[in-house]
């Protein structure tokens, strides 16, 4: 995939060639920042707003203060799309650090936030939304804080790694025997009816698309429960999925090798796809075949 040329930077815009890295940043240093992923789906943003809530949420969590009102944020994305001329699919990563200074765990006094997103073309997967894909367990190894989007993700990396060398699309994170969520999405099973997943406390991170699975979810009348299951209540599912700003509203059709169910997208899984494309305005000829 490649990066359209016009980068944002803080209030500004620069072509991508003449962005300079410092060599004293502290999102390099320690991770000390925050970022978000936004679909784009003909050129518009989808869920643009709860992005931009969550992005402060989590920059106030961390206490990096913006220059920027949400507002503000707001209107520089929009003209980010329309500087790209960007009129196809894809996403928009967007990235706060504390700033650049001299290396010191302590804040530094006076140094405004880093700031920089930029657009890339990103396709539907519709191959797997339409099959499904096959997962793995993992012990959920990282810090007690998952709900800020912070860029201290080399537990999450690691088991993403861990799953693509096992022939499979996400590791499925737990604690103690909890399911709390996905290396990069929250999941969920189906059992009897009711759609089952990790209460939104400060171990999971609070998907965008998440709290849309839940309108969807209270829209079609199927009961939406905030309650954690464990790793052995996988093997008894009815269905399971996965949801996020990249991977949609994906369904899971192995966990370790074991099928889930008759190893097919099931029933409640497909209502959910088929009102997050509605949701996002996706065109009939890139719909999923239900």
């Amino acid at each position: 995939m490649s990066v359209y040329p016009i980068i944002m930077t803080q209030s500004s815009f620069t072509h991508r060639d003449n962005l300079k890295y410092p060599y004293e940043e502290r999102g390099l240093q320690f991770g000390d920042g925050i970022y978000e992923v936004i679909r784009i789906y003909n050129g518009e943003y989808y869920l643009l707003q709860e992005h931009v809530d969550r992005l402060f949420r989590s920059t106030a969590a961390v206490k990096i203060n913006l220059d920027v009102t949400k507002e503000e944020m707001t209107h520089l994305l929009l003209q980010l799309l329309e500087r790209n001329k960007m009129t196809e699919d894809g996403k928009v990563y967007l990235q706060v650090t504390r700033g650049s200074a001299p290396r010191d765990h302590v804040f530094p006094e006076g140094v405004p936030a880093n700031v920089y997103a930029y657009v890339q073309d990103l396709e539907r997967n519709t191959e797997k939304i339409n099959t499904g894909v096959p997962t793995i367990t993992q012990r959920d190894v990282r810090w007690e804080n998952c709900y800020i989007k912070s860029l201290n993700l080399l537990p999450n990396v690691l088991a993403k790694q861990e799953a693509k060398e096992k022939g499979c699309y996400e590791a499925i994170l737990h604690r103690d025997g909890i399911v709390t969520e996905c290396s990069s999405s929250n999941v969920y099973m189906v059992k009897d009816g009711k759609i089952y997943t990790h209460p939104a406390t400060n171990n999971i991170l609070h998907g965008c698309v998440r709290m849309r699975v839940e309108k969807f979810a209270n829209e079609l009348g199927v009961p939406f429960i905030e309650q954690s299951f464990s790793v052995e209540d996988i093997a008894d599912a009815d269905e399971m999925l996965l949801s996020s700003s990249t991977s949609e509203v994906m369904p899971i059709i192995s966990v370790d090798n074991v099928k889930i169910a008759d190893g097919k997208p099931g029933n409640i899984t497909k209502q959910l796809q088929q009102a997050y494309m509605e949701d996002a305005n996706i065109s009939e000829a890139n719909k999923v075949e239900n």
